[in-house]
C-alpha cells in the first residue's frame, strides 16, 4: 500500500501498540468504505476506533448532526465510547472537506482529503490520503455516470499535527477516565450512544 512504510516507521516511534498489520487493515477498510461511498454520492461520517491493548474495540459512526455546533459536539463526544472502555490507543478518520462544511471551518490541508488519526495519551500521529473523485462515462444508455477515488500520492506522517478543532476534542478526551457510578460503564455508554443516533459496530469479543 502506498505510503505504508512511512506509516509503520511512525507508528513505531511514538511506541504505540497497534501493529503494522492491524494499522494496514484499517487504511484499507477506510479507503474501501471511502470508494464505496462517494461511489453512492455521499462521503463516509466521521468514526472512532479505539483500541485496548493492541485489540480493536470496534468502529463508532457519528450520529446524525446538524451544521455548527451540533456538529462540534457530536464529533467530540466520539470520545465517550474511548474512555468508557478504558482505551489506551484510538484511531479517528474524517474526510476535510465534509468535516470542514458541517462544522463551519476552513479546511487545513489537501481537500478532498481522508485524514486518519493515530493517537495514545502520549501524543498522536497524522496521516493524510488525498484523492481525486474521477467521473467514468456511462456504459450504455440510460445509464448514470460512474464516480469512484483516484488515491494521490500521500504525504508523509505528521507527528503532532495539526488537527481540526473537535477531532482535536476527541482525541483528548478519548484518555480522560469516565467519572460514572455503574457497574458497566462501558456497556450503558454503547446503549446511549446507540440511542443517541450513532452506529456502534463492536468486535465480537465485546459486543453485548
Amino acid at each position: 500500500m502506498a505510503g505504508s512504510t512511512e506509516i509503520e516507521d511512525s507508528s513505531e516511534e511514538k511506541g504505540a501498540f497497534v501493529d503494522s498489520r492491524t494499522w494496514d487493515t484499517l487504511v484499507s477498510s477506510m479507503k474501501g468504505t471511502y470508494g464505496t461511498g462517494v461511489g453512492e454520492g455521499s462521503v463516509p461520517k466521521p468514526v472512532i476506533m479505539p483500541l485496548v491493548r493492541g485489540e480493536l474495540v470496534g468502529l463508532i459512526w457519528l450520529r446524525p448532526v446538524e451544521p455548527g455546533a451540533d456538529a462540534l459536539t457530536g464529533i467530540a463526544a466520539l470520545s465517550n465510547i474511548a474512555a468508557a472502555a478504558g482505551a489506551d490507543e484510538v484511531v479517528l478518520a474524517w474526510e476535510s472537506r465534509d468535516v470542514g462544511t458541517v462544522c463551519g471551518l476552513p479546511s487545513a490541508g489537501p481537500v478532498p482529503c481522508l485524514n486518519m488519526v493515530h493517537a495514545t495519551p502520549q501524543g498522536h500521529v497524522l496521516h493524510q490520503f488525498p484523492y481525486d473523485e474521477t467521473v467514468s462515462a456511462p456504459e450504455g444508455e440510460g445509464e448514470a455516470a460512474t464516480v469512484g477515488i483516484e488515491w494521490k500520492a500521500p504525504p508523509a506522517p505528521q507527528e503532532g499535527g495539526v488537527l481540526v478543532a473537535p477531532v482535536r476534542a476527541a482525541v483528548d478526551y478519548a484518555f480522560t477516565p469516565m467519572d460514572m457510578d455503574h457497574p458497566n460503564p462501558f456497556g450503558v455508554t454503547v446503549v446511549l450512544m446507540e440511542e443517541d443516533g450513532y452506529t456502534v459496530r463492536l468486535t465480537e469479543s465485546l459486543d453485548r
